[in-house]
Order: C-alpha cells, then sequence, then structure tokens
C-alpha cells in the first residue's frame, strides 16, 4: 500500500483496514511458527503497512496536511538528460597506467636529446 493511497481513506476506513491487516500479520505469524509460510517478506510488508495507516491516522488527527511534491515537466526532464549526455560525451577518456608510462618515458627521452 502506498501512502497516497491511505491519506484518501478515512478515519473509519483507516480503523478498519489496520484490523484486517493486523490480523493477516498474525495469520502470518502463525503460519511461520508452523513451518508452513513460503514468503516471510510479507510479514515485513505488513508490518510496514501497519505504520503506514497509523502514522496516516495520527497525521489526521493531529490535522497535518502533506503537501505533494511537484511534478517535474517533461521538459524539464528532457533538459536534464540532454545535459547529462553532453557532459558524458564531453569528458576526455582517462588514460591507462600503462600508457600514461609509456608517454612519460617518451617525454624523458625527449628532453636527455
Amino acid at each position: 500500500m502506498k501512502a497516497s493511497e491511505i491519506r484518501e481513506l478515512s478515519r473509519a476506513e483507516l480503523e478498519t483496514r489496520i484490523s484486517e491487516v493486523k490480523k493477516n500479520l498474525f495469520n502470518l505469524k502463525f503460519q511461520k511458527a508452523s513451518g508452513q509460510l513460503d514468503n516471510p517478506m510479507k510479514i515485513k510488508n505488513f508490518k510496514r503497512d501497519i505504520a503506514i495507516i497509523e502514522t496516516v491516522a495520527r497525521e489526521q488527527e493531529l490535522g497535518i496536511k502533506i503537501a505533494k511534491p511537484a511534478k517535474k515537466s517533461e521538459k524539464a526532464k528532457e533538459a536534464k538528460r540532454t545535459k547529462a549526455l553532453k557532459e558524458t560525451k564531453e569528458k576526455p577518456k582517462q588514460e591507462s597506467g600503462k600508457a600514461k608510462a609509456v608517454k612519460k618515458t617518451a617525454k624523458k627521452e625527449k628532453i636527455q636529446e
């Protein structure tokens, strides 16, 4: 469940949803104890859902409004992509250690002449 979906629910719906999730979590813990649980990540997900629901319920209780993040326009996204591509094309390739050593010896030879 996403927090944005949960924020749209009323207080009563949150209470029923949290009781359902807690019952499911209890059943999963029982399955785990009996060795019948096939996906242990479900327990983690249900715990996370409980935390999100309780957080949203508390936010509603305190009257806290969560602002939705502004969406970037397509033009801004495209400009960022092209800028990144240009930067990667402009960067010179780094030479390997062996190539550097060859150049250094060539310079030394020229100096010695």
